[in-house]
């Protein structure tokens, strides 16, 4: 029997604002998104009259919340952090490996296709988001440099066969031996190629651009910037972001691994539809302080949670977010200047059409009814996923 759901409220497109609209849903799917029409008796009546209803939150780069891990590689972890994300307006997210032992590796690979067939009340883990291992030594930030390699036919061979379809994203310093043929495979395989952790002149990124390279990991965080030698300057990755208006570029919104100053900087520069917002939130998301771990429980490193961001234990670096998806809308709107409607798109429409996520990201007919509900202040009344309620405040 087929289900109807009216949801009424203030819609927020990804280029304007229909005031008292409504969503008509059938069997999870939007046939209807826009003025409000007199036809209330064919459906069950969700009325969030007063607030914004969204397309759901998608974080392209997340490693865990609520005390778990991506790494563990337990179905127990998986979602535990897709419901922990769920209560922030996330419906769609890319969990995120680390530079891990294989064994590691692609026993996330087999959890994620366990997690997919189960139905549980959080956010959906769409595919997965390789960080690592092919990174620089000298830009690991809190990734763990005994597991770095360079990549090999072999070796990146080994990991497609294991993942069989799940990749949607691989993060790779392109200046490593090896990086421009790997390049050339993940576009051929439909797999987004990102540049990342590495210290890759813009010569080096220059030429990735032509192995399918587009995208930017965390910009500024990992990356390389201008350097002297013998007196002559020599731009890095932050330059090449900018330079190059073909690369799109992702930011850790959270207000801590980039001042609003670059918050700005960003916004003004690439826009709202050549930039992500990402959490790469860790297991502390949720969390407000005290110690955590990044990683696997069993091979993961130990840091500690203080002034809203992870640190590493001697405090000279950040070993991850602990931000939540509408931290990162908010900042957006409240730091960078960003209208909602941008502020958001970054965390919907646009990571869904430069990751390929299929269905997601706009409020449109034939698109699964997936909708963050939440205030003026980004703050979240519920989150709805697939035209089911698997968050709603006060009730959970």
């Amino acid at each position: 029997m087929t289900k109807r759901i009216k949801f009424k409220g203030d819609l927020l497109f990804d280029d304007r604002i229909e005031r008292g609209g409504e969503i008509c849903v059938e069997d999870g799917v939007i046939t209807y998104a826009g003025k409000a029409k007199n036809d209330n008796c064919l459906y069950e009546v969700r009325d969030y009259s007063g607030f914004y209803t969204a397309p759901g939150l998608i974080d392209g780069h997340q490693h865990g919340g609520g005390g778990h891990d991506y790494m563990d590689g337990t179905k127990e972890a998986f979602i535990g952090a897709a419901t922990l994300h769920a209560k922030y307006g996330t419906t769609t997210i890319l969990p995120t490996t680390l530079t891990c032992p294989d064994e590691e590796l692609f026993e996330s690979f087999e959890t994620l296709r366990k997690v997919q067939k189960t139905d549980y009340p959080g956010a959906y883990l769409y595919g997965m988001h390789l960080e690592g291992p092919y990174f620089s030594a000298d830009q690991k930030g809190a990734q763990d440099e005994k597991y770095l390699k360079k990549p090999t036919p072999e070796h990146y061979g080994k990991v497609l066969e294991a993942a069989k379809g799940l990749i949607v994203r691989w993060t790779v310093a392109p200046e490593i031996e090896g990086a421009m043929e790997l390049g050339d495979t993940l576009k051929q395989a439909g797999i987004l190629p990102c540049m990342g952790h590495s210290n890759a002149t813009i010569d080096v990124a220059k030429e990735a651009r032509y192995h399918g390279y587009s995208h930017l990991t965390h910009f500024y965080s990992g990356m390389s910037s201008i350097i002297r030698i013998g007196g002559y300057r020599y731009p890095g990755l932050i330059e090449a972001g900018y330079l190059y208006d073909d690369l799109t570029v992702e930011i850790i919104a959270d207000g801590k691994h980039l001042p609003e100053t670059l918050l700005q900087l960003v916004y003004r520069s690439k826009g709202d539809r050549k930039t992500v917002l990402v959490t790469d939130a860790m297991r502390g998301a949720g969390q407000t302080e005290g110690k955590t771990i990044l990683g696997s429980l069993t091979n993961g490193q130990e840091c500690f949670i203080e002034d809203g961001v992870a640190k590493m234990p001697d405090r000279k670096a950040f070993a991850g977010s602990v931000a939540t998806a509408d931290r990162l809308v908010r900042n957006m709107k409240e730091l960078a200047g960003a209208g909602i409607c941008s502020a958001v798109r970054m965390m919907t429409a646009t990571p869904a059409e430069l990751f390929g996520i299929k269905r997601r990201g706009f409020l449109r007919e034939g698109y699964l009814a997936d909708f963050a509900i939440f205030d003026e202040n980004i703050h979240v009344t519920a989150t709805v996923r697939g035209g089911e309620t698997i968050y709603e405040e006060g009730k959970h």
